[in-house]
This record gives C-alpha cells, structure tokens and sequence, in this order.
C-alpha cells in the first residue's frame, strides 16, 4: 500500500481514498467475473432501472454529476454494450436505454450494491463520523462559501467582481 497523501493536500487524499473504494469495488466486479464493469456505472444503472430511458442531462440531473460525467461515462457503457444511444427530442439530446446485457447483469450488480452498502454501514462504525455525513456537510459548506471566497480570505487573490461562487477552485492539492 503506498503512503498516505500530506495532511494539507486535501485534494490528493479525498482522489487517494476514492482509488482505494473504487479499485476495491472494482475488485469485486472482477471477483464476480465482471472486469469491464466499472463501480462508476451503477449511480446511472440504478437510476436507469428505475426511471427508464433518460436523456444524458437528466440522468446526470438525477444522478448528481455534470452532464461531462455523465456523458463520459455512458459512454464508457455504451463500449461495454451496457446502453444504447437514440436521437432525443433535438438534435443535441441523446437518450440512454439500459442493453439486455446490463438487464442480465443486475443481479449481480444489486447484490454488490448491497454487500458495499453493508461494508460501508461497518467501516462507518470505525469512523468518528459516517463518511457520507461528514462529505454532504462539506458540500453544504461550500455551498454556503466556496473555496475560492475562502482562499481570497486569506488575501492571495481576491474574488472576481460579481463573483457569486459558481466557479469552482480547482487545484485542491
């Protein structure tokens, strides 16, 4: 196992700690004879089973990510034969339907779905503070004060004027 990132390099432990959940679910899916499933895929897959074909904006609506994510990793399903992409309303929408392949899949996904969410629940015991709680009370603070308004705080470069926090930092450590 490598060395944890510094302390202060916030950025680099919270993308340290996310290969280390990820890769593990990754893991799994390898386990369960999976390989080109990627833990990515189930926040769409889930959503997708439960509302039906959505257009990548809703989905990434639905799934709380930028569209950019969400369009990257359709397509990364679509490679993986998981969805198809049908012309939507306009010229610009795409609509995303779950394969058979994704719909034989499911039992295996739900089961994983499931195990993580109990290993999650026991590695939440071990910590002062369950981990999701902890991470929406961070996102419920940047959104009440952005980083960027916290870093002009500290008088290395002010806010930009009409600044109204939409953009984001981006060199977290």
């Amino acid at each position: 196992m490598t060395a944890a990132p510094d302390r202060e390099a916030l950025g680099t432990l919270l993308r340290h700690v996310l290969e280390l959940l990820d890769g593990d679910v990754a893991a799994v899916y390898a386990d369960l004879g999976l390989a080109d499933y990627r833990p990515r895929f189930s926040p769409l897959v889930r959503v997708l089973v439960t509302d039906g074909p959505l257009a990548i904006r809703d989905l990434a609506a639905r799934v709380g990510v930028t569209h950019s994510a969400a369009s990257q990793t359709v397509a990364q399903m679509s490679r993986a034969g998981l969805v198809t992409l049908a012309p939507g309303a306009d010229a610009r929408q795409r609509i995303v339907t779950l394969t058979d392949r994704a719909y034989a899949l499911l039992p295996a996904v739900e089961a994983e779905w499931a195990a993580t969410t109990t290993a999650m629940r026991h590695l939440d015991a071990e910590l002062p503070v369950p981990l999701a709680d902890e991470l929406y009370a961070v996102l419920a603070a940047l959104r009440r004060r952005p980083l960027r308004d916290r870093i002009a705080d500290t008088g290395l470069a002010p806010a930009g004027p009409g600044d109204d926090g939409a953009a984001a930092a981006t060199g977290t450590n």
